[in-house]
This record gives C-alpha cells, structure tokens and sequence, in this order.
C-alpha cells in the first residue's frame, strides 16, 4: 500500500503534508503535489494534514489511475521538503468537480 494524491489537490496545491512527511516522498507539479510510491513507507501522517482532503490511501476503489499518474509525475517533478503558500485560487477550487480533464498541467513546480 501507499497513499496517492488526487484531483482535489490540483490548483489547491496546499503543501501541510509535506512538511509532516518523515520520507520526503512528495514531488512538486506546477498546479499539484504527487506521492513517490516506492518511496512512501505507508505511514499516513500526511493524509490527515491536507486541508483540501486530497490524500487517500491507494486501496481505495477507484484510484488505481491516481497511484500511475502519482509514479509517472513523481519521476519527473522535483522533490519538494518544505511547506509554501497554497495557490491563490485554493479555497475556491476545493471540490471542484472534473479537476483532472480541466486543470491538470504536466508542468514541474520548482521543489526545494
């Protein structure tokens, strides 16, 4: 098991999680945060410290294309250890539906 990010973190972007996280596993996109599942060690301190509730662990129905979209982008962003300011649209696009179709950027955040 691990635990995935998903669409309610895109153009949130709240970073709580990552500073709780004791193996700097999350990865930095332009718009997101992502988990490395091989480096996740299944813990579950970060779930509960995102205020947008984007953190689900993987054995959950359904979030089989989270866990491949978190691998794949955790590969490609850049680790980020240290918490910043969410993104100013953040409490307006909590829970905003079809995130993933209209907002997702396969674009690299800066990390650390």
């Amino acid at each position: 098991m691990t635990y995935v990010v998903t669409d309610n973190c895109i153009r949130c972007k709240y970073t709580d999680c990552v500073e709780v996280c004791p193996v700097d596993c999350f990865y930095e996109g332009e718009n997101m945060l992502v988990i490395n599942p091989d480096e996740c060690i299944d813990c579950g301190v970060c779930e509960p410290e995102c205020p947008a509730e984007a953190i689900s662990p993987d054995t959950e129905p359904g979030l089989d294309k989270w866990l491949e979209l978190n691998a794949e982008y955790a590969a490609k962003w850049p680790n980020i250890t240290a918490k910043k300011d969410a993104l100013p649209e953040a409490k307006e696009m909590d829970g905003v539906a079809g995130k993933l179709e209209q907002y997702f950027s396969p674009e690299a955040g800066s990390g650390d």
